[in-house]
């Protein structure tokens, strides 16, 4: 049977593979309303909606939102006070004492080691991802995860402001990881510059890119300030490598070439800003061994999630300091003068990057990358941009950096929302591994009989897992172009630099796993694997067209393609569906086949 289905996913797969040509983005099947800007909402488009701004909706979720409008669904989510932050280290905390308590726990932590591994982390971040309870977090932190908005962008960002415990100072701290991650999901819908100095300040980042502990210049010692974070944080983080306009196309000089942002006197100059920092606690040594050698005794400590604190006898405050320079930037010259103390001048560098014109284009694109489409328009770049500069529609000046505006921005813009039928051949994106696996999960209820979730490598079958990167440059560069019809076009394709044949390969495996041997009530499943409920649509699967129906609305927001709906139906309907088991199987079939289909694989 599996070959069978294996060979059919292999006849499908050249029609799909011109899915631009075919798809229906809008069959107009499921025409539930509700208002929007004068409108209203079909479900397709509240489906789209949900694949951008969540790991992956539910048919229950797709037609509540029509109710609940875009504005009221975002305003909901936003808004920490309806929808709590969930958190990752009350997660490892209750992992931890249940270490403490017996030993071990169900995923096999050894309670003689101080605490846990990152296989808990890796639990924790799949429990926020999925949603719903989880039968370890106790009051007052959030035991019923909802906030799918918030959890989605904190992705996006960490996979901007990257760590990874592939790196060696790092694989041994899931509560330093857990830290950097609740950092980027509090930050979410906050501003900017205070996600930067909270993510220039993390023990995480300060191991990662080696500013902990970076020393100031000694001659005699042929000592000079490690530059690695000075430069990441420039070109990764904030502005880039050339000037850009507000529509992220490059400023050019009169030659015609593109206008760089800062040199290596800039990146020697924020190096010197970054020195005498170090694991909270640290500043009262008694002397730079003492200091160099300073460092929490365990994993456990709040050294590892606390913010950097500086040590003012490692600080570099002798030297003039060569900042950014670019129209209207408040230091002259974009010069901080020698003599300031750790703090005030790590403000005023933060500010001076904050305040670069090169940020917003250069976060817009950035995240619209990461939600919704690889190719944004200028136009779409530029208005999001704006957002950034200045969070008031209104002629008052308003706030600069406010995520949570960029956030709806992205997600409310007539591009984002009608750019399938727009552009439809170079609208969307490939969907990176992990958010395919995710909506499967999420889709069709998955859960586990301890409430637990094991699955401490993901890497080894979706080549991705979240905080394990090879590189700061994440698991894809923005700008990676397939060699081919995409480069010659002159598009990009991130995502496509983690897909290749081993990898495609891995992937349709890994769900057909999930949805052929891990499902409620099947064999061999231990009580911390998560397993889908494909009984749950046994009954509808009497019915193969209801059933295509839905999993089209569930997984293609609608726009699946005549050719594939055809071809799904002709295949099912020749399976039997009396029984039970019979119309489990017509899910399951249904399922792998569109999960594994190259129109599912681009995100529209």
């Amino acid at each position: 049977m599996q070959l069978t289905i294996r060979l059919l996913a292999f006849l499908l797969l050249p029609l799909a593979a011109n899915a631009h040509a075919q798809r229906n983005p809008d069959r107009g099947i499921h025409r539930d309303t509700a208002p929007y800007f004068g409108e209203s909402i079909a479900l397709e488009d509240a489906a789209r909606f949900l694949s951008q701004a969540t790991f992956g909706p539910s048919f229950a979720e797709i037609t509540a939102l029509p109710q609940e409008g875009f504005e009221g669904w975002l305003n909901r989510q936003m808004d920490s006070t309806i929808t709590p932050v969930s958190l990752e280290v009350p997660y490892l905390e209750a992992v931890q004492a249940i270490v403490d308590h017996d030993g071990n726990d169900s995923d096999g932590e050894n309670g003689d080691v101080d605490d846990l591994r990152q296989r808990s982390r890796m639990e924790a971040w799949w429990r926020m991802a999925i949603g719903g309870a989880d039968p370890l977090t106790l009051p007052p932190a959030s035991n019923v995860h909802i906030d799918q908005l918030r959890q989605r962008v904190a992705f996006a960002l960490s996979e901007i402001f990257v760590v990874s415990d592939a790196n060696g100072g790092l694989s041994n701290q899931p509560y330093a990881l857990a830290s950097y991650n609740d950092m980027l999901a509090r930050n979410a819908f906050g501003n900017y510059r205070q996600l930067l100095e909270e993510v220039t300040l993390h023990p995480a980042m300060g191991v990662y890119l080696s500013m902990l502990r970076n020393r100031k210049p000694d001659a005699a010692e042929n000592i000079s300030p490690d530059e690695n974070y000075a430069r990441e944080a420039m070109q990764l983080f904030s502005i880039g490598l050339d000037m850009l306009n507000i529509d992220g196309s490059l400023q050019r000089d009169g030659l015609g070439q593109p206008v760089p942002t800062y040199s290596q006197d800039t990146i020697q100059g924020f190096a010197h800003v970054y020195t005498g920092w170090s694991f909270a606690g640290c500043e009262f040594s008694a002397n730079v061994n003492q200091w160099m050698r300073c460092a929490p005794r365990d994993r456990r400590e709040s050294g590892w999630q606390q913010p950097m604190r500086p040590y003012l006898p490692q600080y570099a405050s002798e030297e003039d300091k060569q900042l950014l320079v670019y129209p209207g930037v408040s230091l002259a010259g974009g010069v901080l003068p020698a003599g300031g103390d750790a703090q005030t001048d790590l403000d005023l560098a933060l500010d001076n990057i904050f305040n670069h014109p090169n940020v917003g284009p250069f976060i817009a694109r950035r995240l619209i990358q990461r939600l919704i489409t690889s190719n944004p328009s200028p136009a779409y770049i530029a208005r999001v941009a704006s957002v950034f500069n200045d969070d008031d529609a209104g002629p008052a000046q308003g706030t600069r950096g406010n995520l949570g505006a960029v956030v709806r921005a992205i997600l409310l813009d007539p591009e984002a929302r009608s750019g399938h039928i727009q552009a439809p051949t170079t609208f969307g994106k490939l969907r990176e591994p992990l958010l395919r696996l995710s909506h499967l999960w999420r889709a069709m209820d998955a859960a586990s009989v301890s409430g637990r979730i094991q699955f401490a490598a993901p890497e080894q079958e979706l080549n991705q897992a979240p905080l394990r990167a090879h590189s700061v440059f994440n698991f894809f560069m923005p700008d990676y172009a397939q060699p081919g019809e995409v480069d010659s076009l002159g598009l990009v394709s991130p995502e496509f630099q983690i897909l290749s044949e081993t990898s495609a390969t891995d992937i349709t495996n890994a769900l057909d796993a999930r949805i052929y041997l891990l499902w409620q009530g099947g064999p061999d499943a231990s009580p911390d694997q998560l397993r889908i409920d494909v009984m749950r649509d046994a009954d509808l699967a009497a019915d193969v067209d209801a059933l295509i129906d839905r999993y089209d609305l569930t997984f293609l927001s609608g726009q699946m393609s005549p050719s594939l709906r055809q071809r799904l139906h002709d295949y099912l309907v020749s399976l039997p569906g009396t029984s039970s088991d019979e119309r489990r199987l017509r899910v399951q079939e249904a399922l792998f086949l569109i999960s594994t289909s190259a129109e599912y694989a681009v995100q529209k």
